[in-house]
């Protein structure tokens, strides 16, 4: 049986059928579920979401209390009767790197396993799950306000056959973290997080040969892969209930700010401020990732790289990504004007120049010095970042060991 309740009702026990209201705002996997703890009680009445359905016969009752209406009066209520208190916005507590990487990486686990299920589904047919979406954002993005370069770190450390799907939860992060950095306000930054999910879902309509060939494509298996973003925008206009604005990424995300991108070739402000962020954060993901055809370039080299791809980029969207994922990005490869060399461990808020940085290599003598851990932001640091060096020509294939 049925019940629809005010969202302060809930109480641990319950069964939940399903939420009322705007669904982008609830924050969990799937919307049938128990509540089974007072952190998920705690998430529902934070929500926004103004009431939720409840099943009796599968979870508690509403709580029946002296001078209450009886629990039978509440079936069928179309709005609460007394309007619910609007929550007071739930802080986020920031940390370091090493302070999110445990639950950064569980994330990433579930993530790559609920993906994971949702493109195969994809593959076979089936309508994309998008009740299942949502919720993964919301974790992504609670991740990122309490450290961003954790979550981020490690979606970028994908095994090339996990590529795809890895693929869509970096773009997630990475559109989440810029949408921030753009000054975009939660829902849209949700909304941008969700359409680089589902950015590449067409995909899964691509032949398995061509879309995991180990080596490069020849011009007609290129004229394939460049039908995907079609073919993702009829899968998710078959789904139903998503934001237009998760088509339009799909659709248009290998469009280029000078026109020359596909499949419509639409140039400047025509490519929509999402679609040109999931442009840049498709690129970036790519070229920083172990591919089935290619090896990964570091992030900072990446950066200098896409800065010099005139015409590509919105430059904007393309400066805020800087900014987001840091001018020396978690686990480049920098020299100090010590001549020591060190990897980027940690950064800190608003101090792209001076990231706390893990000294291991004198580029004088050219050997191993004890390792250092440097906050160069500290006032009285006595050193600073005078360039980023490539770690293959210094032979160093293990830098992500050092933060993570």
């Amino acid at each position: 049986m049925l019940k629809k309740i005010p969202t302060q009702a809930v109480r641990v026990g319950m069964f939940i059928q399903g939420f009322d209201g705007n669904w982008l705002s609830h924050p969990f996997w799937k919307s049938r579920f128990v509540i089974e703890d007072a952190e998920d009680l705690a998430r529902v009445r934070q929500s926004g979401v103004s009431g939720v359905w409840i099943d009796i016969s599968k979870g508690l009752d509403v709580a029946a209390s002296p001078g209450a209406a009886s629990p039978a009066a509440l079936v069928a209520v179309e709005a609460p009767q007394v309007p619910p208190a609007v929550p007071e916005p739930v802080p986020v507590q920031t940390c370091s790197v090493r302070d999110e990487l445990q639950r950064a990486t569980k994330l990433i686990n579930r993530s790559k396993k609920a993906v994971t299920e949702l493109f195969q589904e994809a593959r076979l047919g089936n309508a994309i799950n998008v009740e299942g979406c949502m919720p993964l954002v919301a974790d992504i993005s609670e991740s990122l306000a309490r450290n961003s370069s954790a979550l981020l770190g490690l979606a970028r450390l994908k095994h090339k056959d996990e590529y795809t799907y890895m693929h869509s939860v970096a773009v997630c992060a990475l559109m989440l973290s810029l949408a921030r950095q753009l000054g975009l306000d939660e829902e849209r930054a949700r909304e941008a997080g969700l359409a680089g999910l589902l950015h590449d879902v067409g995909k899964m309509a691509m032949p398995l040969e061509v879309l995991n060939k180990p080596g490069s494509l020849t011009d007609a298996e290129f004229a394939i892969m460049r039908g995907h973003p079609q073919c993702g925008y009829a899968m998710l206009l078959a789904a139903g209930s998503l934001p237009a604005t998760a088509l339009d990424v799909c659709l248009h995300h290998h469009e280029k700010y000078d026109g020359s991108g596909y499949p419509d070739k639409l140039a400047g402000e025509e490519i929509s401020l999402l679609a040109r962020m999931g442009a840049v954060c498709d690129v970036y993901d790519a070229i920083t990732s172990n591919r089935p055809y290619k090896q990964a370039w570091n992030p900072a080299e990446s950066l200098a790289r896409m800065a010099q791809w005139t015409g590509h980029f919105d430059t904007h969207v393309f400066h805020a990504l800087v900014r987001s994922v840091g001018i020396y990005p978690l686990g480049s490869l920098v020299r100090l004007e010590s001549g020591r060399l060190g990897v980027v461990v940690d950064l800190l808020p608003g101090k792209l120049t001076t990231p706390v940085v893990r000294v291991f290599f004198s580029a004088k003598s050219k050997t191993a010095i004890t390792q250092q851990e440097l906050d160069l932001s500290r006032p009285g640091a006595n050193d600073r970042i005078v360039g980023r060096e490539d770690p293959a020509e210094w032979g160093f294939s293990n830098l992500d060991d050092f933060w993570r």
